[in-house]
């Protein structure tokens, strides 16, 4: 099989996995042309090239807000809670409009708008949003009920101690006892919140907030980097992250400099390397020894 013929195959798979549907395997299998084992190294691509892999039951689908699709979608897509707010006022229009049903079709389609779609979801969803903020407002551990986990693929007990929340109380970051790490778990995800009453924290000092940098990654730790921009880098910059402009500072009449904490050089990098003839790096000596790295392995 040609080399062309493989991300032909890749692509269109990756399409047909966002589509709103969800499919077992043969089914993927057939409409890729591709084997079953072919099908589990996509599987195991599609996860380390930051794809959010959803697995229901035997049928399987890619989250259209995985960092992949984010980094394409840019400043075009909404937030789930952007897309809430929406599906909320479309929910005020008189019923049978055809032009707000489609809207709201496509938000149900795009977006993790369950919680308001589902009755049942939505009295579980509070419910446990009340319960992790009674657990952090006392500072006890709970145990998420059945989590279900689509990077592992399996459901189990995570005991935590909760101290975040995140999205609009979508997600929740807490410090993980079982691999003694911070972590963030979607709350649609969870069964049941438990509130261990006699346990309290014991590993506060460990906690750590979430950040999420101008290119959409996340981290605990901030990277520090300083960019000098020419008039091209710095229009393709604020077209496409708009937020940019709150830490850009106009050097002369031709030049800008960005001076910005990120939590992965990743997206950062790709922005330089398209641009490399327009930007020029200052700091750090990490994000050049990054970049040196990356055009090394490049093959032309």
């Amino acid at each position: 099989m040609s080399q062309y013929t493989q991300f032909s195959r890749l692509l269109d798979l990756v399409l047909k996995m966002v589509d709103g549907h969800e499919y077992t395997s043969q089914e993927l299998c057939d409409m890729a042309g591709t084997t079953r084992r072919n099908l589990y190294y996509y599987y195991d691509f599609f996860e380390q090239y930051g794809f959010y892999l959803n697995k229901n039951g035997r049928k399987y689908r890619l989250d259209p807000r995985s960092p992949f699709f984010q980094q394409i979608a840019g400043t075009v897509s909404f937030s789930d809670s952007e897309a809430a707010y929406l599906y909320k006022l479309t929910g005020a229009v008189e019923h049978g409009n055809a032009f707000t049903e489609s809207i709201r079709n496509k938000l149900r389609r795009f977006y993790d708008l369950q919680m308001l779609t589902d009755e049942r979801l939505r009295t579980r969803y509070v419910q446990n949003v009340n319960a992790l903020q009674e657990a952090m407002d006392r500072k006890r551990m709970v145990i998420l009920k059945n989590y279900s986990s689509p990077h592992s693929r399996s459901v189990s007990d995570r005991i935590v101690e909760p101290f975040m929340l995140l999205n609009d109380n979508s997600d929740v970051r807490c410090y993980e006892l079982a691999s003694h790490m911070n972590k963030t778990f979607k709350l649609s995800r969870v069964e049941e919140v438990r509130i261990c009453n006699d346990v309290c924290w014991s590993h506060e000092y460990m906690h750590k907030p979430l950040f999420t940098d101008l290119f959409l990654f996340s981290g605990e730790v901030r990277l520090h980097v300083c960019l000098r921009l020419g008039q091209l880098a710095r229009n393709v910059l604020v077209e496409e992250y708009p937020k940019a402009l709150a830490n850009l500072q106009q050097e002369d009449e031709t030049h800008w400099l960005l001076g910005i904490d990120v939590a992965s050089y990743v997206g950062i990098g790709r922005f330089v390397l398209g641009l490399a003839e327009d930007i020029e790096v200052i700091e750090s000596d990490a994000f050049k020894d990054y970049l040196h790295e990356k055009v090394l392995k490049m093959k032309f």
